[in-house]
């Protein structure tokens, strides 16, 4: 397996999904630098904290959706985090690489965005695509409701995931290198792999 493709509305917590496993053994981390990280207390007011990790696929940002190795110059599988592949799920289940979707309702996601810096964000940038937050709030609703219809369509191919080590098992890679153990209900997120 070279991928596991990622996606999730803006908010929806998708990158602490990410960043729960991505410092498994079995993970390409040539795609990080301190350019491609953000941090932010949303959580812990006062306290700084990793939010963002490794390079971002999405319109307008550093890397188009065509691109999937521009980052990466090592080995191991490979995560292509998009919120817009929310759009095109179903042509992407045809790659045969597992799919990732990170799923919280359209008010938990937006309140969540703005909570951890909207527009100030300083990776990924996500001024050119959803340029103002009426503009993100729509953009929201939309990738929530393509994630929604795709799991009620193929729901004999999807299970739902309970923690980061649940994950890495589901998706064949190790827990080497995960430092802790992630409960996603307590994160209030919902996720689900396609395989």
């Amino acid at each position: 397996m070279k991928y596991v493709l990622v996606t999730g509305a803006p908010g929806s917590k998708w990158s602490s999904v990410v960043k729960n496993i991505y410092w498994s053994d079995s993970i390409d981390h040539s795609d990080y630098s301190k350019d491609r990280e953000y941090r932010h207390d949303a959580d812990t007011p006062g306290i700084s904290h990793l939010m963002h990790i490794g390079a971002y696929w999405d319109p307008g940002m550093e890397f188009e959706t065509d691109n999937w190795d521009g980052p990466f110059s090592g080995t191991g599988v490979r995560i292509i985090k998009s919120h817009t592949f929310a759009h095109q799920l179903n042509q992407l289940k045809n790659t045969g690489y597992p799919i990732v979707l990170v799923y919280r309702n359209d008010y938990e996601c937006i309140n969540w965005w703005v909570k951890c810096g909207e527009f100030n964000i300083t990776y990924p940038l996500y001024n050119d695509y959803y340029k103002d937050l009426i503009n993100m709030w729509e953009q929201i609703k939309l990738q929530n409701r393509d994630i929604l219809d795709f799991l009620n369509n193929n729901n004999t191919r999807i299970s739902k995931i309970k923690n980061n080590l649940e994950l890495c098992n589901i998706l064949g890679i190790t827990s080497n290198g995960v430092t802790s153990e992630h409960q996603y209900y307590e994160k209030d997120v919902q996720v689900y792999v396609y395989k």
